[in-house]
């Protein structure tokens, strides 16, 4: 992977780990930096899964797999949350 491509995935997960934190309702007790992550896991995953159904390229915009990143990313952000309200 050339260092375009990191840049880009890091860029991607910010704003997937973002959109995913919004969408989970209520206060999320991690930080930042988690929620990051968390959007740049769900960016990648949601690739590999949108290019396995063959909607990860289209004419225009990839709405498919933005949806599927972005709820990947919800679903992390709500587990992260859960487990940190047990501590």
């Amino acid at each position: 992977m050339e260092i375009s491509g990191i840049i880009s995935a890091i860029v991607i997960g910010i704003v997937i780990g973002i959109l995913g934190r919004l969408v989970v309702p209520g206060r999320q007790r991690i930080g930042i930096l988690l929620t990051i992550l968390v959007g740049i896991v769900a960016a990648l995953i949601g690739s590999a899964i949108a290019g396995a159904f063959d909607v990860a390229d289209t004419n225009g915009v990839d709405w498919i797999e933005w949806l599927i990143q972005i709820g990947l990313a919800a679903l992390g952000v709500a587990a992260l949350d859960r487990t940190r309200a047990r501590h």
